[in-house]
């Protein structure tokens, strides 16, 4: 066969991968309407492409909420500092206690649903990070929370769980 049709025969792998990984949905958060009546962070999908610390501790979606070091309202408000100065995310909705965002990834400009709840009480912050479209995300989600966690530590308002 000569090169040029091999061509097709190659991008099709390619083709079918990409496919399978957008395809699919996980489907936004049943707390997507009024920020005021959210109580809880969802679970997430039988997917792998979504975090959440409202998962049993043993589930591969887990996550450990943020430890806040201090003053809840410091750290909540260095929450919604650092995702506003952050390029890849739009808050969508906040308020003293919840907060709605889309994330955009840089290369493919996937929207990925990301959420956080204040519990004053317990001084943490619960997060859930889930994708769109497709069934995985290499990981994507829960490498954004943790830089997120990361980032919150490194500005002295959470500690390490």
């Amino acid at each position: 066969m000569q090169e040029s049709n091999l061509r097709p025969l190659l991008a099709l792998p390619f083709a079918l991968l990409l496919a399978q990984l957008i395809t699919g949905c996980s489907g936004m958060p049943e707390n997507s309407s009024d920020p005021e009546s959210v109580t809880g962070l969802d679970r997430c999908p039988s997917s792998p492409n979504c975090v959440s610390s409202a998962e049993d501790a043993g589930d591969s979606h887990y996550i450990d909420p943020i430890s806040i070091d201090g003053d809840p309202d410091r750290a909540w408000q260095a929450l919604q500092d650092l995702l506003a100065e952050d390029g890849s995310f739009e808050i969508v909705s906040a308020n003293e206690r919840y907060l709605r965002a889309v994330a955009t990834t840089r290369i493919l400009r996937f929207k990925d649903d990301v959420e956080f709840l204040l519990n004053r009480e317990s001084g943490e912050i619960g997060m859930r990070s889930a994708s769109r479209v497709g069934y995985s995300d290499l990981g994507k989600n829960r490498s954004r929370i943790e830089d997120i966690r990361q980032r919150m530590i490194d500005a002295d308002v959470a500690v390490e769980a």
